[in-house]
């Protein structure tokens, strides 16, 4: 399968990965205005208190011993990717694990330069996600986080995967390589993947030649300085659903 390019069609962001690995997420986006850019993505709640998906237009936020629940209009999301999903030819794709599916992925980019926006929809055999608890100040760095979150291993699930596929080049500014998000058909569960074993499902691919990256103006964004130091920190936070770059 070859995923196809839209035209005139963006990834847009939110915020970059490396403040999150900074402690820095004090302000963000509102749901209004992600509806407004796209109707599929991934992101995380405010205070870092759970994870984000966008599916068909619907914004669901999944917190610590919480189902999924639709947010509202006015709720922040410090950081956030965005875009149109067009309507793209489905390649199926069962009983692979982790890397094999990542493998089945990077076989249908258009190029390992562009963005990819990456939907998988059907029956996991067995899928790992996590949520992080909402922080307080002062915001802890994401790292000191996730050494706190909640996991949760479904088996047999049915529901969609997700997520983006990202240029190397682009590491620390968001996740290089691929990150999904995984919500239930029912919207029982859902969160941040960390493993996961695909049963029978089918494969959708986007690709995006633009990349539209919108960053914090609040005070703490604006006095700290980022850079990217931290590779094996992302590796860490983000477990196994991190592609290496080659």
């Amino acid at each position: 399968m070859t995923s196809e390019q839209p035209a005139d069609a963006a990834v847009t962001q939110f915020a970059v990965l490396d403040a999150l690995l900074a402690g820095t997420y004090e302000s963000g986006i509102t749901v209004a205005e992600v509806r407004g850019l796209g109707d599929f993505g991934i992101g995380c709640c405010e205070e870092l208190g759970g994870e984000v998906i966008v599916l068909d237009g619907e914004v669901f936020e999944c917190t610590v011993g919480e189902q999924p629940d639709r947010m509202r209009d006015d709720q922040i999301l410090p950081f956030v990717d965005v875009c149109r999903f067009p309507a793209s030819f489905a390649d199926p794709i069962a009983d692979c694990d982790l890397p094999a599916f990542t493998a089945q992925v990077e076989q249908s980019l258009v190029s390992r330069n562009l963005f990819h926006a990456v939907r998988v929809d059907g029956v996991f055999t067995a899928v790992r996600v996590r949520v992080t608890p909402r922080q307080e100040h002062p915001y802890r760095p994401l790292a000191e986080v996730t050494s706190g979150q909640i996991e949760s291993v479904l088996a047999d699930a049915r529901g969609t995967l997700v997520g983006f596929w990202a240029p190397a080049i682009y590491q620390g500014i968001t996740v290089a390589g691929l990150h999904v998000h995984f919500i239930a058909e029912d919207r029982s569960i859902g969160g941040h993947v960390l493993d996961v074993i695909v049963g029978a499902a089918e494969l959708r691919l986007a690709a995006y030649s633009r990349f539209n990256l919108q960053l914090p103006t609040d005070d703490l964004f604006l006095r700290t300085e980022l850079t990217h130091s931290e590779d094996h920190r992302i590796v860490a936070v983000e477990g196994g659903a991190v592609a290496p770059a080659s």
